[in-house]
């Protein structure tokens, strides 16, 4: 499964990453520690965090 970061972490390892199908986060200093995140719910975040853009 493919990992993306933000655009906005430059290139500091301090970020956190989300999973290809959006159905999981983890921190980039720890790429074990995943946590699952129900698809409808990352969605309305993402809307959420584009909205206050």
């Amino acid at each position: 499964m493919t990992w993306r970061k933000s655009s906005h972490s430059g290139s500091g390892g301090d970020c956190v990453e989300v999973r290809g199908d959006l159905a999981a986060v983890r921190d980039s200093k720890a790429p074990r520690a995943v946590m699952p995140v129900g698809r409808e719910a990352m969605s309305r975040l993402i809307q959420v965090l584009r909205a206050g853009q």
